[in-house]
């Protein structure tokens, strides 16, 4: 069965028919909602009301468009909004976060694919909201730009023009806060 017919069956009542879709986008929705909201049970929360959400406009989606990227702006949105609402306890911590950078220096116990990956994870986290969607939907979920400017709701020049200047930002970040992952990466 193919994916509108299973919206179709969905829409009619079949539970079965959703279930199916929504076993099919689960982990892409919990992925995103995750790097969004980096707490396991909020992006639990944020995915699971996503699925609601999406269960109850069924009715205005056009079948003929693919479905994963609805369901990604979906996701984004609400994770947008979730992390909106906690407002000024959000941003104070992430002032305190930023004005103290903690950068990995060494090695440690971990290997240095190990070592790389966590570091560039925490260089990442220092960018824009806007800026670490963008990052994540391309290089974390694989996304194409056609993708990418489905899921955010706007055209697929903007989604260049987002992705170079998250980019460019993460370069700064990296030279500024980050040297030794420059350096780990040029030998």
């Amino acid at each position: 069965m193919d994916e509108s017919e299973l919206i179709n069956r969905a829409r009619q009542g079949d539970g079965a028919a959703w279930e199916t879709l929504v076993r099919a986008y689960q982990q892409p929705i919990f992925r995103l909602a995750y790097l969004l909201m980096p707490d396991t049970d909020e992006a639990a929360d944020v995915a699971q009301e996503a699925f609601v959400r999406a269960f109850r406009a069924l009715h205005t989606f056009d079948a003929a468009r693919p479905l994963q990227p609805w369901l990604l702006r979906i996701t984004a949105n609400l994770a947008h909004n979730r992390r909106r609402s906690l407002g000024r306890y959000l941003n104070a911590m992430r002032r305190i976060a930023q004005s103290a950078p903690e950068p990995v220096t060494s090695l440690g116990d971990s290997t240095a694919e190990e070592w790389e990956a966590q570091t560039l994870w925490q260089a990442v986290r220092r960018l824009s909201l806007r800026e670490q969607e963008v990052v994540y939907m391309r290089y974390f979920l694989d996304l194409s730009e056609a993708e990418m400017a489905s899921a955010m709701g706007v055209p697929p020049g903007t989604v260049k023009s987002r992705l170079h200047r998250a980019l460019r930002r993460l370069r700064t970040v990296v030279d500024h806060d980050f040297p030794a992952l420059r350096e780990e990466r040029q030998t």
